[in-house]
């Protein structure tokens, strides 16, 4: 009866209370619980084994660059990078106020691992987070325009709480670039949150988006209420670099 009862489970999907079940059996604990116990045992069990795999989807589908915990972020003066702030940041009012940040610093500093452990512990909050290099993102939306998918594109962009934009203002932006970029802000604007880095100061952006009008309106919804974390220190892929030669 077990080994059918288990079958039953797993063709229902029903593995984490196929596993509780199954353990028990096999060490021999059936024993051990009431039967109210054992049901709530076997119904936590399968609850916990749903909201893991619901969180790794959510991770799996942000498509992160990097595979960056907030465990693994190193916080030190000479990188200008408080604790108690990025912890203020993961309580996650921003997203819940529909607020922006804006990460900045050198190639290397760790803009990119930072926004990617921030979105990640989101992820594990139960945030719907998107991961974008910028360039890649708005060569897509312009490939987009030409077959007819954009306002899909947008509509994808639109449903997530968090949207990383990282690597902003490598090049400049096209007339289409800035204005799609323009698009997307303002459909985020009190309705979803943004992360955006870049190794230029925010006060040079205005020149990358061009177009005074567009980059004024883009602006002014990106830094309003923003919080900002400038990077300082060396690279940290040349650190990393150094420590692998050195042993």
């Amino acid at each position: 009866m077990n080994n059918t009862t288990l079958q039953k489970l797993k063709q229902m999907k029903f593995y984490g209370m196929h596993d509780a079940l199954r353990s028990a059996i096999e060490t021999g604990k059936m024993d051990g619980y009431t039967t109210d116990q054992f049901i709530s045992h076997l119904v936590e069990s399968e609850w916990g084994d749903r909201h893991n795999r619901k969180i790794e989807r959510t991770i799996k589908n942000a498509r992160f660059k990097y595979k960056s915990q907030m465990e693994s972020l190193i916080f030190s003066e000479k990188r200008s990078l408080d604790r108690d702030r990025v912890h203020r940041l993961t309580a996650f009012d921003f997203i819940n106020k529909s607020e922006n940040v804006l990460i900045t610093g050198s190639t290397g500093v760790g803009k990119s691992y930072l926004a990617s452990a921030i979105g990640h512990q989101a992820c594990i909050e139960g945030y719907r987070v998107l991961y974008f290099n910028t360039n890649k993102i708005l060569a897509k939306l312009k490939m987009a325009k030409a077959d007819g998918s954009y306002l899909k594109e947008l509509a994808k962009i639109e449903r997530h709480q968090l949207v990383i934009f990282d690597d902003f203002g490598l090049q400049m932006l096209d007339k289409q670039n800035r204005m799609a970029l323009l698009e997307i802000i303002e459909d985020r604007h009190e309705k979803g949150a943004a992360i955006f880095t870049s190794q230029l100061p925010v006060n040079e952006w205005y020149e990358i988006i061009g177009e005074k009008t567009v980059a004024d309106a883009i602006m002014d919804r990106l830094v309003h209420n923003a919080h900002r974390i400038e990077l300082t220190g060396e690279s940290m892929r040349r650190k990393r670099t150094e420590k692998a030669i050195e042993i």
